[in-house]
Order: C-alpha cells, then structure tokens, then sequence
C-alpha cells in the first residue's frame, strides 16, 4: 500500500501545482483586465463631463436666443 499511496501523493502534488500556476496566471489576466477596465471608465467619465459641459454651454445660449425669437415674435405682431 505504500507504494500505491506514494503514486497518489505524487499524482495530487503535481495537480496541485498545476492548479496553483494556473490560478497565478488567472490573478495576472484578471489583475490586468480590471485595470483595462478603470482605464476605460475613466475615458469615458471624461468623456461624459465633456458633453454636460457642452450641453451646458448650448443651454446658456440656447435660452436668450429663444426668449429673442418669442420678443421678435411679439413685436411683429404688434406692428
């Protein structure tokens, strides 16, 4: 029976190992694609502040250009 139980120790021991790199390989892969994805989140939180930013400055326009077409408007009617 030792050398049976000898055979499975060293039959567990190399799977094990085996398991263990591919778990090390796994954490690097994962490891780096988390940091892929933080790169991307933040380009694109970049790119969401851009946009509000012009949304904002369309809208600061956009208003006074408005109430000037309804005061337009008004005043042709008048006349």
């Amino acid at each position: 029976m030792d050398g049976a139980a000898g055979i499975l120790v060293i039959i567990l021991a190399v799977t094990l190992a085996v398991f263990l790199v591919l778990a090390v390989v796994l954490m690097v892969l994962l490891i780096r694609v988390t940091q892929q994805i933080k790169s991307i989140t933040e380009s694109a939180e970049r790119t969401v502040h851009k946009v509000e930013d012009a949304a904002s400055n369309v809208s600061r326009f956009s208003t006074p250009l408005a109430a000037a077409n309804i005061l337009r408007k008004f005043v042709k009617k008048k006349k």
